[in-house]
């Protein structure tokens, strides 16, 4: 049953700098068909379940703002939001690459991009445990599966297919052959549902920072954690500017082919970002944001089907 309709509520955001909205916000496009998501010919939409309730937000780019409106019980906070969702708080003046021809290229084409922060921990967090040690692909099938049964639809006018990521509640209810029939192992789904156990503890460390340690050391305490996790949690939704994700599959051969025309392994990429110190993760944005594309050969991850075990 989709949620009762509201007046929705609305803004422009002007920030003194202007946010490039499409580049600001691409860590959260997980796939075209992603259900809480969307790029769209007339801007962005994106669901949440706020402090205050559900909502759907959409924003609009202009010249030199940013057009917001919000439907649900939670389209205030979302629209209080839009500042710290867009990076307003994001200070990339301390960041010097003037040693690197590539970054410094691709922040001088990329005079708005800004970390985003969502608030949102859990919200950040379940996606990535779906993408623990599995293809990006696998992973936002399964995530399309789950979310599009156990979510409801969207409040407002969102696209068709636009979902509210399940409650904690719900994901907690969801049986085990449902996990295992979308494709998710019993490691993953194990890790989400103790995710979800202790979600408004994962909520009260936006109280902590942007990140950092003690933020990590928090997220990790949760078993089926890890730094990989952790890091994408906090990228998204902490706004933690010093926070790649060490583990990964693919970052550090593009790390390394990007800064030195070589790939590297975890170790290797921890050397070559460590003259960025503090702000690893705006290094990290702005090579995606380059244009660069590292060679393409070598072995490919494998698709596993979990459903087979």
């Amino acid at each position: 049953m989709a949620l009762p309709d509201s007046a929705p509520v609305s803004a422009e955001y002007a920030p003194r700098i202007p946010v490039a909205l499409s580049s600001t916000l691409a860590p959260l496009a997980r796939g075209p068909l992603e259900p809480t998501f969307r790029f769209t010919a007339d801007g962005v939409w994106l669901t949440a379940r706020t402090p205050l309730g559900a909502a759907t937000l959409h924003l609009t780019q202009r010249a030199s703002a940013v057009a917001a409106m919000a439907w649900g019980p939670g389209a205030e906070w979302m629209i209080d939001g839009v500042p710290r969702l867009l990076g307003h708080d994001d200070d990339w003046s301390a960041l010097d690459v003037a040693g690197h021809p590539l970054l410094q290229d691709s922040l001088r084409r990329n005079p708005g991009l800004r970390l985003l922060r969502t608030s949102r921990v859990f919200e950040a967090m379940a996606p990535a445990i779906f993408e623990q040690k599995v293809t990006g692909k696998e992973a936002r099938s399964s995530w399309r599966v789950l979310v599009g049964r156990h979510g409801e639809p969207a409040p407002g006018p969102a696209p068709s297919g636009m979902r509210l990521i399940p409650t904690p509640e719900v994901w907690r209810r969801i049986p085990s052959w449902e996990w295992h029939r979308a494709g998710v192992g019993p490691d993953r789904s194990a890790a989400v549902m103790r995710a979800a156990t202790v979600a408004p503890s994962l909520e009260r460390t936006l109280t902590l920072g942007r990140g950092g340690a003690a933020v990590e050391r928090a997220l990790c305490s949760i078993p089926g954690i890890g730094a990989w996790t952790a890091a994408e949690t906090m990228q998204r939704a902490h706004g933690d500017p010093d926070s790649p994700s060490f583990g990964d599959y693919h970052l550090p051969a593009l790390v390394g082919w990007a800064l030195t025309g070589a790939p590297v392994d975890d170790d290797g990429m921890l050397s070559l970002l460590e003259p960025w110190a503090g702000q690893r993760q705006r290094v990290m944005r702005l090579i995606e944001c380059s244009g660069f594309a590292k060679p393409r050969f070598g072995p490919r991850m494998t698709v596993q089907d979990h459903r087979a075990h």
